[in-house]
């Protein structure tokens, strides 16, 4: 075996259809185009989805499936939760020992909030106010 002696498969190829080229052919006059119409002329192209003027498949179901990758952070109040203003040093491990933590940052809100801004060690956790 060698590289000139290659032949595709038996039965994995056909000859290409040539249209246009006389009645004798059997593909002349309308080139296998049919009579009239849209897709029988010169530059058609039809749209991605398009139905023949029927509402697409894409536009009659409802939009589904957004999801933001923008992360959030829970907010917790510290007026509420009294054990956190007693926590010596405010980290992610400390905080999911006092309340059940669900996202991975989180701004502690209230007015003893920006009290504890020199208690946070940890980069995740914000305060509100400035």
């Amino acid at each position: 075996m060698a590289l000139n002696n290659l032949k595709p498969a038996c039965g994995s190829t056909h000859k290409t259809k040539r249209v246009g080229r006389g009645q004798a052919s059997g593909y002349g006059k309308t080139a296998a185009r049919g009579q009239k119409g849209q897709k029988s002329r010169t530059g058609y192209s039809k749209k991605r989805g398009f139905e023949g003027g029927q509402t697409p498949l894409q536009r009659r179901l409802p939009k589904v499936g957004f999801k933001s990758r923008v992360t959030k952070p829970q907010a917790i109040n510290v007026d509420k939760i009294a054990a956190i203003a007693e926590l010596e040093e405010i980290t992610m491990q400390t905080l999911a020992n006092v309340v059940k933590i669900k996202s991975k940052k989180v701004k502690l809100i209230g007015t003893k909030a920006k009290e504890l801004k020199d208690k946070i060690k940890d980069a995740n956790i914000t305060t509100s106010g400035k």
